[in-house]
């Protein structure tokens, strides 16, 4: 067996440290983000105090909220059971892969075989934490009964049979059906919790987290009370809330300190709050994506020329400085600027009303009425579809835009509507993709199945040698971005809004170790 190697990513411009280290170097990831939430920053408290309730908000989902960790999907979800469950695995700011429940890992020099060293931790019954547990987990996630769990296509190069437990339980082998280079990262995706050996009731969740669950009702609040056992060391607040509102009810109880997070807020909020005594804003630059997905398997965009027309008449500058109120970036049809194995030195995709009007008529799309299925569970999804409808009506596209009810807005989407919204947090290149754009992912929003790509995917991923490697997730990426059907225009600033009354809340980009890390927050 041969120890992982880690390389320095380049995220918003900062350098992630370049290391070829082995287990002891990967150690000691969380006991760092522990001592990074206590320092002082901005007129923060300098000592962490003990104590006190934490109340934060999310966009809901009502009734579609879930406790299951295996069938996450919205925001609010990710944040509860982060609270009650670990990972094996977690990603830091840079999108690089750092310890949790797994101390440390290696891998052979094919890329096939890994084994992860377990942490002892306790389980929120007392039980502690074993290699089975971990199996029990994966199973969970693979079970092919389980549609709804979001990790299983990427998961799926496991191969459970042939995996075990092994220095007598204080670490697993997991064994792959071909080679990936990624598995660290694959396994500190959304969906991937490790929960106790015969895990069968969602309601009620029992974890390693750093909260122990009370109780829950969908749509509204969750209550976690501290774990004084956790691995890491037990919160500073002794209760945690998280509760479900829409945009202005979330900028209300922020502002009338009814709670002191709120989730996801929008740029004219944080214009509004600018200079308020109350609360601050915690943003993190450029680190969403958004964009529109075409379905590539009807008419028109089963023809690239039509999906082409779409990408040149987005006016991307508009979109960014409107909707975004000109907090982000410009999207360049490729997701994850700033990652590793984003695509260097690709030109901006510019607006060409002309020539999208050519190959809409080429494809026979000029003139015809298309759909485009929307919802509010967003802030920029219905103002970035109607501005998107008018821009294609200068080339003599009419599109339709139709909303949705925003509880069931992603799981409807893949199949209502010939474009839809489409948004992502931060998350590894790779992953995105495997999730997105492979004939069998379960958000495969654009419907993109294309056997060609799938295997150049597959060979990219497999390669362990790292500059091939980058090489071939640029030709997927760039191959994605000349015929497939994402019109990415923007990456978001992720914005957040915070009681001054909370400390040691950090920018952080959604889906990494430090988003909606409430373990390390004091009240003060």
């Amino acid at each position: 067996m041969r120890q992982a190697t880690h390389t320095g990513r380049v995220v918003h411009g900062v350098r992630g440290e370049s290391t070829r280290r082995g287990f002891l170097g990967l150690a000691g990831g969380a006991a760092g983000a522990v001592l990074l939430g206590s320092c002082a920053k901005g007129g923060e408290t300098k000592r962490p105090r003990k104590g006190g309730t934490v109340r934060a908000v999310f966009p809901g989902a009502g009734a579609k909220e879930t406790l299951d960790p295996h069938a996450q999907r919205q925001f609010v979800d990710i944040a509860r059971h982060k609270a009650v469950f670990d990972k094996l695995v977690e990603l830091n700011g840079t999108l690089h892969p750092v310890p949790r429940l797994a101390t440390r890992w290696e891998t052979n020099a094919e890329a096939t075989v890994w084994r992860f060293e377990l942490r002892d931790a306790a389980f929120h019954d007392g039980h502690r934490l074993d290699a089975d547990d971990v199996l029990y987990s994966l199973a969970r996630i693979l079970d092919p009964d389980a549609a709804d769990h979001k990790a299983k296509s990427s998961l799926s190069i496991i191969d459970l049979r042939r995996s075990r437990a092994i220095s007598g339980g204080r670490g697993v082998e997991l064994v792959l059906k071909r080679p990936n280079a990624e598995l660290p990262s694959l396994l500190a995706m959304t969906g991937t919790a490790v929960v106790r050996r015969g895990y069968r009731d969602p309601s009620r969740p029992v974890g390693t987290g750093p909260f122990q669950f009370r109780s829950f009702t969908a749509g509204r609040t969750f209550i976690a009370r501290r774990f004084d056992d956790h691995w890491a060391g037990p919160p500073h607040v002794d209760e945690l809330r998280i509760l479900s509102a829409e945009t202005e009810a979330r900028g209300n109880a922020v502002q009338a300190g009814e709670v002191e997070y709120a989730h996801e807020m929008s740029p004219t909020f944080a214009r509004v709050v600018r200079g308020n005594s109350k609360v601050r804003i915690v943003a993190t630059p450029g680190s969403g994506a958004e964009g529109f997905a075409l379905k590539t398997d009807r008419p028109p965009f089963d023809d690239p020329d039509a999906a082409m027309a779409m990408k040149l008449l987005a006016d991307r500058e508009k979109l960014v400085n409107t909707v975004l109120g000109g907090k982000g970036e410009l999207g360049n049809d490729i997701f994850g600027r700033g990652f590793e194995y984003y695509p260097e030195n690709v030109p901006q995709r510019g607006r060409d009303v002309e020539e999208a009007r050519r190959l809409l008529r080429k494809s026979g799309a000029l003139n015809k009425e298309i759909t485009f299925y929307t919802a509010t569970i967003a802030d920029t999804f219905v103002d970035s579809a109607h501005m998107f409808a008018e821009q294609a009506a200068e080339a003599g596209l009419r599109i339709k835009v139709t909303t949705g009810p925003p509880e069931s807005y992603f799981t409807d989407m893949l199949k209502t509507g010939t474009i839809g919204s489409h948004r992502s947090g931060a998350m590894p290149i790779p992953t995105y993709l495997s999730e997105r754009f492979l004939s069998d992912s379960p958000q495969n929003a654009t419907a993109w199945h294309r056997p060609d790509f799938d295997e150049q995917f597959v060979k990219a991923q497999s390669e362990t040698d790292e500059k091939k490697r980058t090489e071939l997730y640029r030709d997927v990426q760039l191959h994605l971005r000349d015929t497939g059907g994402l019109v990415l225009w923007g990456h978001p600033d992720w914005l957040n809004a915070v009681s001054t009354k909370l400390h040691g809340v950090k920018p952080a980009p959604p889906n990494t170790l430090e988003w909606a890390r409430f373990d390390t927050v004091w009240l003060g």
